[in-house]
């Protein structure tokens, strides 16, 4: 009889990649102006989240990877790579700026020139790539969803690396900023009250404000200023980085309460605060889209406007617009896809990307649609047209013609008294000016930094100047400014691809503990479209399998394939009656350029997979 212990399981094997260094002309953020290597790392897991602060996808890893930085604070260090895809974004200020505004606790490497996005063959944002702790790669994570694989891979590197005596704890490279004294920070939205004063949400202290009407003076704080969920007097309710604001029939003021995923009613009578719509979980693939309001998850509402007797909702986290009635206390989608991109049409056919403002009028409901640097409209009969905007990669800052205009990165739009609209044209710093009957763009105002929404009060118009934490108050010009015209395609490279035909592989594998759920038939979903559409001669479309032949026209040379892929998988456990189920979606969209030298295999990774 042997009394020896058994011997312990030896820990899977992975592939011995090193990682590359970590550079960036921008250089580091939180850290107390030092730069960072690699080798300070050594001894703790580094995982390194690829963002770009646009991008609702990375700010909702950001919210997931919060409690597993604080879990394993003394064996992990996560470092934000930034990784810009507007012109903006590659400002080294706009990106301190974020990352206080999104409350980053860990450094970040400013990469404007997506140095170390290329290093790491990263091809989507976000991105996250584990490295142990030793220096090697051993995972790679594309899209949002991961916090649970990758918090089991974290507690797999500590026990491996404990044993071997490569473990390093102690505390990280983080060092806070500075604390700045403003009476604002970072103001998201603003909405006129009755009596003049105005009320704005205080994104980053997580706080609905009302000021009286100089836009300077706090009359009343609506929120503990502590991040959170919670009903409740005014002192003890807690909000979450809250956003839109409109006023409901009864006087009552519904608050888009973004991270918090929900809608929130705010009475100003006696500073209660209720939720109205929401779970306070965030919607995923597969999650009922309409029902009770509190029995449905949202996902990440940025803006709320009452429109023909409901309250609409730019659901931004899910690219599509959502309703919440009222009376019945439901909500709805009303339209979008989820699918993210630039597509007018019927409601339940139309694309957006990142829905961030509404302005309601009697006959339109004008959005500002993000991501696609477009302002858009909803009609009485629902159908989604667009005025400004192309597409996903194309932004700048041209007046003119609408068809030819540009704008960047839009976050809000009021409706002006002769029916045209204001935009805030957040990421050119500007207010613009559609009008629909002349069909063109002028520039308003320049010199705001990072306009967030505007309000009109009399002949003025106060705009929310997020990035400097005020209100702007204008007077709306006979003239619009003249500015010179610039336009911009995304900083990301193209990738090279051979004429003929592309074999596009959608590699996906279920997370560990879990297979593919297919028990109600195929597990798969891929949609492939391309812009311009010229662009494929074939293989547009929706199927299920992961992978595809793609047929490119001879007489295109560039353009955007959009992929948008969905794999289902449960819980592996023959023993468990009720596993639960996952839903892993991602969409990419990714410029590519047509030369004789370029690939013929495009391969996009689905889900997370540990390195082998």
């Amino acid at each position: 009889m042997n009394d020896a212990a058994p011997a312990p399981t030896p820990a899977p094997r992975r592939a011995r990649v090193r990682a590359p260094e970590l550079i960036g002309k921008g250089g580091w953020i939180n850290t107390g102006g030092k730069d960072l290597k690699l080798a300070d790392f050594r001894g703790r897991t580094l995982i390194l989240d690829f963002w770009t602060f646009c991008c609702i996808n990375c700010l909702h890893v950001l919210d997931e990877l919060r409690e597993l930085e604080e879990k394993h604070r003394d064996t992990v260090v996560i470092i934000g790579v930034h990784s810009p895809k507007f012109v903006h974004e590659a400002e080294h200020q706009a990106v301190v700026d974020a990352v206080e505004r999104y409350e980053v606790h860990h450094p970040v490497l400013d990469d404007p020139e997506l140095a170390t996005w290329k290093q790491y063959a990263v091809r989507a944002w976000p991105t996250l790539v584990v490295i142990d702790p030793e220096g090697y790669v051993v995972a790679q994570h594309a899209g949002e969803g991961h916090a649970k694989a990758i918090g089991t891979l974290v507690e797999e590197l500590e026990a491996e690396h404990e044993a071997k005596g490569t473990l390093r704890r102690g505390d990280g490279p983080y060092v806070p900023p500075e604390p700045v004294a403003t009476h604002l920070r970072f103001p998201g939205k603003a909405l006129l009250l009755d009596g003049g004063n105005l009320l704005v949400t205080d994104t980053t202290r997580h706080q609905v404000v009302e000021l009286g009407p100089d836009g300077e003076t706090v009359v009343r704080r609506y929120g503990s200023g502590e991040r959170g969920l919670a009903d409740g007097k005014a002192e003890e309710a807690r909000f979450n980085e809250p956003q839109g604001l409109c006023v409901l029939p009864d006087g009552r003021v519904v608050v888009a309460d973004t991270v918090n995923h929900a809608l929130r009613s705010l009475d100003l009578a006696t500073g209660e605060v209720r939720t109205l719509a929401g779970t306070g979980a965030q919607w995923w693939q597969g999650s009922p889209t309409a029902g009770p309001a509190r029995e449905v998850a949202l996902s990440s509402p940025w803006d709320v406007a009452w429109w023909r007797g409901e309250v609409w909702i730019a659901m931004a986290g899910v690219h599509q617009l959502w309703a919440y009635d009222l009376e019945k206390g439901t909500v709805r989608v009303a339209a979008g896809t989820t699918n993210e991109g630039l597509v007018d049409g019927p409601a339940d056919e139309a694309w957006f990307a990142q829905p961030s403002g509404l302005a309601a009028t009697e006959e339109r409901l004008w959005v500002a649609d993000s991501e696609t640097s477009a302002l858009r409209w909803v009609d009485p009969e629902g159908a989604v047209h667009t005025a400004v905007g192309t597409g996903l990669f194309d932004f700048g800052h041209r007046d003119g013609e609408a068809g030819q205009a540009l704008l960047q990165h839009p976050l809000g739009v009021t409706a002006l008294p002769d029916g045209s609209v204001a935009v805030a044209d957040t990421y050119n710093h500007a207010l613009r000016r559609y009008d629909p009957a002349a069909g063109e763009v002028t520039t308003l105002a320049t010199d705001l930094r990072e306009p967030s929404d505007a309000v009109l009060v009399g002949d003025d118009i106060v705009v929310v100047e997020s990035a400097r934490h005020r209100l702007t108050r204008l007077r709306l010009p006979e003239e619009a400014v003249q500015v010179a015209a610039v336009a911009h395609r995304t900083r990301r490279e193209a990738t090279a691809i051979a004429p003929g035909t592309l074999r596009l592989d959608v590699v996906f594998r279920a997370p560990t503990g879990q297979k593919l759920d297919e028990r109600y038939g195929p597990s798969t979903r891929l949609l492939v479209s391309s812009t311009p559409p010229e662009l494929l001669a074939s293989g547009e479309g929706t199927g299920t399998d992961l992978s595809r032949e793609l047929t490119l026209n001879p007489d295109v040379t560039e353009g955007v394939l959009h992929v948008s892929a969905m794999a289902a998988s449960c819980d592996d456990d023959p023993a468990n009656e009720y596993p639960a189920c996952h839903v892993h979606q991602q969409d990419w969209g990714v410029p590519v350029k047509v030369t004789e030298s370029g690939v013929s295999r495009l391969p996009l990774i689905l889900a997370g997979m540990d390195t082998e």
